[in-house]
């Protein structure tokens, strides 16, 4: 699990997206287990990476679609599964009519962390090799991140795993933090090791905890 940490508008979002190749970089290589991506197929590429973003997209139609995307190949037993792992379960089951409850378009009727944790199974369904979580939990209130939180711990589980995170707390059980500052790698390490540095990461955890104090 690696995590990334840069200030708004650092190039998050450009990092997930050349990833996965939805543009090319101009200069420089990015690898995978060795291999340029240049030199893999877009769709064998794209297949291997679940790509969850801050604002998620839902179809209208019921739950279960929205998780296996409409691949019959994803039995119910399969999809129930990885709504477990992803604590999604509980929420589908409570709907009126389960997994076959009609979802508006853009999840008109469901909560943000609800629009969340239905993601989070979508991704798992596919039994990705990559995961990137781009500012997944930014948009939902910190009772429910403490939900979602229990759910990135299980789906990292396996994979390689690239968390995009404003917050501190999203990110702090990685195996490794980088920290990029105006285009350079500034720091990197684990939580408790930036903390000690008293460096960058040090600056921002600081500010993070004083506003939250100030909130309370």
């Amino acid at each position: 699990r690696i995590a990334l940490k840069l200030a708004t508008g650092a190039g998050k979002t450009t990092i997930a997206s050349l990833l996965n190749r939805f543009y090319d970089i101009q200069g420089g290589r990015i690898l995978i287990d060795g291999k340029d991506i240049h030199d893999l197929a877009k769709a064998s590429l794209r297949k291997q990476i679940a790509l969850i973003q801050q604002d998620v997209f839902i179809f209208s139609g019921n739950a279960r679609e929205n998780i296996r995307l409409w691949d019959e190949s994803h039995d119910q037993a399969w999809v129930e599964q990885v709504a477990k792992e992803v604590n999604a379960h509980d929420f589908i089951s409570h709907l009126p009519q389960g997994y076959d409850s009609e979802i508006y378009e853009r999840g008109a009727n469901l909560s943000a962390g609800q629009r969340q944790l239905l993601s989070f199974a979508r991704a798992l369904c596919t039994r990705p090799r990559i995961l990137i979580l781009d500012e997944a939990t930014s948009s939902v209130d910190s009772d429910t991140e403490k939900i979602i939180q229990e759910a990135i711990q299980r789906l990292t589980v396996g994979r390689t795993s690239l968390i995009i995170a404003h917050r501190l707390s999203t990110i702090r059980h990685c195996d490794r933090i980088l920290v990029l500052h105006k285009g350079a790698l500034v720091e990197e390490g684990t939580h408790e090791q930036l903390l000690t540095k008293k460096g960058y990461y040090w600056k921002l955890y600081e500010m993070q905890f004083k506003d939250q104090a100030n909130s309370q």
